[in-house]
C-alpha cells in the first residue's frame, strides 16, 4: 500500500516509525514531516489544511491510506473533503468528519454530548462574550479550584485552572473579552473541578466495532512537580499502574461503549482514533475531555507496546472491519521524556543545532519540532524530541529514556526530570 500520514511533530514521527515496519507499507510519505520522519519516509512540502494540493497528490502518488495525525485538518473537515471528490472518494481515510471532530473541535459540544448520553463527566456551564456578567455570578456560586476550558482548539493551553473565584474572573475576561485564545474562546466552559489521577484511554473504531490500545498517563505541566502553565505534553508513561483490570471494565462499560453508541445514535460516522482524557476519581473514570485523533507525547509511549501490525488495524478501522479484531501488546514499560526548547510553552527560540542525534541511543528518538539545515538538524518549535525507553517495569523504562536524553544537547535545552516518578510506588 502506499500511505500518507498528515503532521509534523512527535506523534506523527511514531506513526511513521510503526507503519514502516509494515509488509503492506510500500511507499509512505507524510506531510510535511521532520527531520525525523524524512530517516523512514519521504516528506513532502504540504501544509496539513491545504486539501487540494493534499488530495493533488494522493491521485498523482495513488495513496491507498491516508493517516491523519492533528486535529486541525479534522476539524476543517478533510474526511468531507475527500468524500466529496470522485478521485479520492475511494481512498481509505483514519480520522472523523466535520461531525465527529466537534468532540475536540468544540468543548460545549462535547460535554453536550457527554450528557446526552450519559458518560460521566464533570459539572459545567458555558458562556460567550455577551454574558460576562453571567458568567460571574455562575462562578460566585462555584467552590474554587475551578477549571476554565477555552470552547474552542488551543493548542493543548486553553485548559486553565485557578484557586480563587477573584483570579477566575480575571481569567474569563482575558478569555472572552480579550480573546486570549483568539476564537478558540469565543465562547468558555466553566467546569467543576474534579480531584483525582488523569490518564488517557484511546480507542481506534470503525464507527460500530473498536479496540482499546494500551492506556498512557501524559504529564502536561512544564514544572516538575506539576508545576507551571500547561504544555502540549512533556513527556507519558504506559501502562499505568492504577488503570487495572477492574478499573478498564468501568472505562469500557461507562465511557466507551455509551461514546461509540452515542456516536451510532447521532448518525456520526466515526472512522479514526478517540482520546479519551479520564479522570480516576476514587476508582470511577470520569470523562474530562475527548480529542479526535491520538495524544501526543502518549503516540510515542504507546505505539512501541503494539505487537499488531498496525496498518492492518488502520485499514480495518478505515473500511469497516474491526469486528473482531483484537489489540495484542507487550507486557513492557515505556517512559517517553519531551526536550523542548528554552522559553516553552512561551515565547523561545529556533535554529539551535541538535547535538548527539549521530550517536548510538538506548532510547528511541521520535522528532517533534526539528528539520534540516544543510548538515545540521535544528530546532523547529517547542517541544522539540521525545524519547521512549523501555523496559520490564517503569525503573527500566524511565532509566533507559532519561539515558538517551543524556546524549543529546542543543542551546537552551529543558526537559522534566520526575515523568513517571509519582506512580513508581504503585508498580
Amino acid at each position: 500500500m502506499n500511505i500518507l500520514i498528515l503532521g509534523n511533530g512527535g506523534r506523527e514521527h511514531a506513526f511513521a516509525w510503526k507503519i514502516s515496519q509494515s509488509k503492506q507499507c510500500s511507499k509512505l510519505f507524510v506531510a510535511p514531516g521532520n527531520a525525523g520522519t524524512a530517516s523512514v519516509a519521504e516528506n513532502i512540502p504540504i501544509a496539513v489544511d491545504d486539501f487540494e494540493k493534499i488530495g493533488k497528490f494522493c491521485v498523482e502518488q495513488a495513496i491507498n491510506l491516508v493517516v491523519v495525525g492533528p486535529e486541525a485538518p479534522l476539524v476543517k473537515g478533510i474526511r468531507d473533503y475527500f468524500e466529496q471528490e470522485l478521485t479520492l472518494k475511494t481512498i481509505l481515510l483514519v480520522g472523523p468528519g466535520k461531525d465527529g471532530a466537534q468532540l475536540e473541535g468544540s468543548k460545549d459540544f462535547s460535554k453536550q454530548f457527554m450528557l446526552r448520553h450519559d458518560v460521566p463527566t464533570a459539572k459545567a456551564k458555558t458562556f460567550g462574550a455577551t454574558e460576562v456578567n453571567e458568567a460571574f455570578q455562575y462562578l460566585d456560586a462555584c467552590t474554587p479550584p475551578i477549571v476554565l476550558k477555552a470552547d474552542g482548539l488551543a493548542s493543548g493551553k486553553g485548559v486553565i485552572i485557578t484557586p480563587d473565584i477573584a483570579e477566575a474572573k480575571n481569567t474569563i475576561r482575558e478569555m472572552l473579552i480579550d480573546k486570549k485564545f483568539g476564537e478558540a474562546s469565543s465562547k468558555v466552559l466553566i467546569e467543576e473541578f474534579l480531584s483525582g489521577i488523569e490518564l488517557s484511554v484511546f480507542v481506534l473504531t470503525d464507527g460500530k466495532n473498536y479496540v482499546i490500545l494500551p492506556e498512557a498517563k501524559d504529564y502536561k505541566r512544564i514544572g516538575e512537580g506539576d508545576t507551571g502553565p500547561n504544555t502540549g505534553g512533556m513527556g507519558a508513561i504506559s501502562p499505568v499502574p492504577f488503570a487495572d483490570d477492574v478499573f478498564m471494565k468501568k472505562v469500557e462499560d461507562r465511557v466507551i461503549k455509551p461514546t461509540i453508541a452515542g456516536l451510532h445514535k447521532e448518525n456520526i460516522n466515526y472512522k479514526g482514533f478517540i482520546f479519551i482524557g479520564l479522570m480516576n476519581c476514587n476508582g470511577n473514570p470520569y470523562v474530562i475531555e475527548y480529542n479526535a485523533r491520538m495524544g501526543d507525547p502518549e503516540t510515542q509511549a504507546v505505539l512501541p507496546r503494539i505487537k499488531n501490525d498496525i496498518v492492518g488495524l488502520l485499514v480495518d478501522a478505515a473500511s469497516g472491519n474491526l469486528h473482531g479484531k483484537k489489540i495484542e501488546q507487550t507486557t513492557d514499560y515505556a517512559a517517553t521524556v519531551v526536550m523542548v526548547s528554552g522559553g516553552y510553552p512561551g515565547d523561545y527560540p529556533k535554529g539551535k543545532v541538535i547535538n548527539g542525534l549521530e550517536a548510538k541511543n538506548p532510547a528511541l528518538v521520535f522528532h517533534a519540532g526539528t528539520k534540516q539545515t544543510g548538515q545540521n538538524t535544528v530546532t523547529d518549535g517547542g517541544r522539540v524530541l521525545a524519547l521512549t525507553g523501555s523496559g520490564a517495569n517503569m525503573g527500566q523504562a524511565r532509566e533507559k529514556a532519561y539515558a538517551g536524553v543524556a546524549k543529546l544537547s542543543w542551546e537552551g535545552v529543558y526537559f522534566r526530570k520526575d515523568i513517571g516518578m509519582d506512580l513508581m510506588d504503585k508498580t
